[in-house]
């Protein structure tokens, strides 16, 4: 708190409660932040020392095995933290429970996908290899369940402490491996190093916060509860991570690793935009939600508001890097990725959608609709499938950044159209891209009664 501006901390005084929650945040931004700087300087240090092939197969196998992450974590993350704070006197059995869960689910994902990338490439002993190392790292992830127990307190600098110390460790480490020309199977196991050391961290952390995990202890009834209520998140997270790796994979296995190579250095890119939407979300996410019981009239010209910010903030960026697209791949990849510039120029006006959805994310949670937004990325996800299937062939990697656009404007803004409780917030989302002030004749009476709240 002592970094605010004076007149900040004046007003901060005695609201304990909101200082630890903006303290909390400040954490978060850090990690978020750091790991996003770092993250990128060494990954494209590792893209560029092991070329397209390499990377395009380091990468494959990343994607794959991203694909069965929903499995490993149970989507259990905020119910387990909801369960904390609503039942504390559990907290033993709830953690111990989940800590099992998490452990079984990641040992039978890892089993999983050995199998299934073992099925599809019999021969392949490298891939073999490298899929095997990295799901490897989805068993000590059940050590995450320590770091539920910090976001119930409200303590997620020491879950920031201690994973940002093994991720330094190893970002330092993966220096050294190019530095010295190790293979690429090294960075797999970097990367494993990285969970275990996280892993370890967080046993440190908890113990030095006076808390152990010895406690803990299996409930079965518990057991049911948090499945019961996890399975609609196992879904969604293997659906978002359908969505985001299956054209990766899927270039993999139509047109080769280097293809993969080529592409995964463009969309690091663009993808590396998405945390704005999101950290602006989090910011008027509480005023929206207050407008709504206030002022049906305010809260509507806030959701319009921020539709248009967002459309503002991707057009400018999508436009910018289309024409600078070539020059930056080039700049932070290296001539022998230069073809990656054509498909960032395509890719980056995925970026639009991505905004979009995101900036819908406040509207769906206040009207409930969270189970629409569940079917809208389901249906995306199964688009992404087939128009890869079907664009691959005739374009090659441009045919996957396609796929990708249409199959985020179909999920993010045309389904919208298609569904009643929705279709106002796609006339919302058409005026900020298109900036048509009176676009609520071609909308009907529905829309005129939603359009009725907005600013002229």
């Amino acid at each position: 708190m002592k970094f605010l501006p004076s007149f900040v901390r004046v007003r901060l005084e005695g609201r304990v409660n909101l200082q630890n929650i903006l303290a909390n945040t400040g954490w978060l931004f850090i990690d978020k932040i750091l790991r996003m700087g770092v993250g990128l300087f060494v990954g494209v240090w590792i893209a560029r020392y092991l070329g397209p092939e390499q990377f395009g197969l380091y990468s494959y196998a990343i994607a794959f095995v991203s694909l069965f992450g929903a499995f490993a974590t149970l989507g259990l993350d905020g119910i387990v933290v909801r369960d904390i704070v609503r039942y504390p006197s559990c907290k033993d059995e709830i953690l111990g429970t989940a800590f099992i869960l998490k452990l079984v689910g990641g040992m039978l994902t890892f089993l999983l996908i050995t199998g299934t990338i073992f099925f599809l490439h019999p021969h392949d002993n490298l891939i073999h290899w490298l899929a095997g190392i990295i799901a490897f790292g989805m068993i000590f992830q059940s050590f995450d369940t320590i770091d539920f127990w910090f976001q119930s307190q409200v303590q997620s600098k020491y879950t920031v402490y201690a994973k940002n110390a093994a991720f330094l460790l190893i970002a330092l480490l993966k220096v050294v491996l190019i530095l010295i020309r190790a293979p690429l199977i090294a960075f797999a196991f970097a990367g494993l190093a990285e969970i275990i050391f996280s892993a370890v961290g967080l046993t440190i952390a908890c113990k030095l916060y006076g808390y152990t995990p010895k406690i803990w202890w299996w409930s079965f009834s518990w057991g049911k509860k948090l499945l019961r209520d996890s399975w609609p998140l196992i879904l969604a997270g293997f659906s978002i991570a359908i969505y985001m790796k299956i054209d990766q994979v899927m270039l993999g296995e139509m047109v080769g690793h280097e293809s993969v190579g080529i592409y995964s250095a463009a969309i690091r890119i663009s993808e590396i935009w998405y945390f704005i939407p999101t950290a602006i979300v989090s910011s008027v996410f509480p005023s929206i939600i207050r407008a709504r019981s206030v002022d049906e009239k305010l809260y509507y010209r806030r959701l319009q508001k921020l539709f248009s910010l967002m459309t503002a903030l991707a057009l400018t960026i999508a436009i910018l890097m289309t024409f600078l697209s070539k020059t930056v791949i080039i700049l932070f990849f290296g001539k022998s990725f230069e073809a990656s510039g054509s498909i960032l120029s395509i890719h980056i006006w995925a970026s639009l959608f991505v905004f979009l959805g995101v900036a819908q994310s406040p509207w769906d949670l206040a009207e409930n609709l969270t189970r629409l937004s569940l079917m809208r990325t389901i249906v995306g996800a199964i688009i992404n499938i087939v128009l890869n299937f079907i664009l691959i062939p005739l374009f090659s990697i441009i045919g996957a950044a396609i796929a990708t656009i249409i199959s985020y404007a179909f999920s993010a803004y045309i389904s919208n159209l298609f569904n009643g409780k929705t279709r106002p917030i796609f006339f919302y989302q058409t005026k900020s891209v298109f900036f048509i002030k009176y676009l609520w004749v071609l909308g009907g009476k529905k829309y005129q009664e939603h359009n009725s709240h907005m600013v002229k």
